[in-house]
């Protein structure tokens, strides 16, 4: 009796305690990691060791092409840090799925852009939560990114990561695919006196024209260059999307839901000359590029090579082995080399590429017909 009622204290007291944690926590707005250092007892000294590895993410150069994959294994106490670098844009909705062996596995990921400063360094502008392993970031400017992951201290677990990324908006005209964009932005107009502000999809007449985000319509009508013509304000990033040289108009005012049909397709205006096609453009504070917010992307998750994930280590078999910022032989570049019987940290694989930290540098990719399992 004396126990259950010991056990029942301890559990009432833990209760309590987790609710002011939670109070205290929505004023203070502590970060994913002051919560795992508190919340695990994480002693200062190996919290402040294992968030040192950030500083080394933030030095690695590795750059990847989305979609992309990699497999591996965390082991406790190895204190691994995953970075990689991409280049994105204005409309692109950034992506990242982490998959590991338990649903209570923690992992931490954190979202940088490089600096437009004289000294090249990455800002960090968003974070996920701390039991997070999806993250979405709607990219609003042009830039080098940088994802960092980092696995708590113990975590003893199978991964896989994924990466890709999508349109912000819907594709504007029914069935259309990227290959009916025949015209950009910025392209000559008018003998160059004018740069094209949006881009143009051509379709059969009478092709549906559609509203590729929710929102209010702003105006309809015919007038000027854009002949027929349908203004579409998306509240929720502030700016109007212009639907230009329709055949007809769709009776349709007030709020609309993405999808809906706001016209369709024709050539109108100044474009009579030219087959049917949808302009398309944003403005915000000025025009926009509006391509990427309509690009679609390959939607594929690249091939998960097996391979020994109980080895925790690589040794380089060959008298060189390339170590490269990118898994491939083409684009990349070469960071370093390893000699042979160099030993290096085994971090992942993807495809035919194993991502290697050699011993106090930078990570690094290098082929699998160079290496052997340590």
């Amino acid at each position: 009796m004396k126990k259950s009622i010991y056990y029942l204290i301890i559990a009432l007291i833990c209760t309590s305690c987790s609710r002011l944690n939670k109070a205290t926590d929505f004023i203070t707005n502590p970060s994913a990691k002051e919560i795992y250092k508190r919340d695990y007892n994480i002693s200062d000294q190996l919290f402040s060791l294992w968030e040192e590895q950030i500083k080394i993410g933030l030095q690695d150069s590795l750059k990847i092409e989305l979609p992309y994959a990699e497999s591996g294994k965390f082991m406790p106490r190895s204190f691994p840090v995953y970075a990689y670098e991409m280049n994105l844009n204005p409309g692109e909705v950034f992506n990242l799925e982490i998959f590991t062996d338990s649903v209570n596995d923690l992992v931490f990921i954190d979202f940088y852009r490089m600096t437009l400063d004289s000294i090249q360094s990455f800002n960090k502008i968003e974070s996920a939560e701390i039991d997070q392993k999806i993250f979405q970031y709607e990219i609003k400017e042009s830039g080098l990114y940088k994802i960092v992951i980092q696995p708590a201290i113990e975590t003893q677990s199978d991964f896989v990561l994924k990466f890709n990324k999508k349109p912000a908006y819907f594709f504007p005209v029914a069935d259309g695919k990227n290959s009916a964009i025949q015209s950009y932005w910025g392209a000559k107009r008018d003998g160059g006196a004018r740069s094209h502000e949006g881009i143009d999809i051509f379709a059969d007449r009478g092709t549906p024209v559609l509203a590729a985000t929710n929102g209010r319509i702003g105006f309809t009508g015919e007038k000027g260059l854009g002949g027929k013509q349908v203004w579409l304000r998306d509240t929720k990033r502030g700016q109007s999307l212009y639907y230009a040289h329709l055949d007809s108009i769709s009776k349709t005012s007030g709020s609309v839901k993405k999808g809906d049909t706001l016209g369709f397709v024709g050539n109108t205006g100044n474009a009579k000359t030219t087959p049917p096609h949808l302009h398309f453009g944003i403005y915000k504070r000025g025009a926009i590029n509006p391509l990427y917010f309509v690009y679609q992307h390959e939607n594929f998750t690249p091939e998960i090579t097996a391979f020994d994930k109980n080895s925790t280590s690589l040794l380089t078999k060959s008298s060189v082995a390339n170590l490269r910022n990118q898994p491939n032989t083409s684009t990349s570049q070469i960071l370093g080399q390893a000699k042979n019987k160099d030993t290096l940290q085994l971090l992942g694989k993807t495809g035919d590429w194993f991502h290697v930290r050699p011993k106090n540098k930078s990570a690094s990719f290098v082929h699998e017909s160079l290496v052997a399992p340590l």
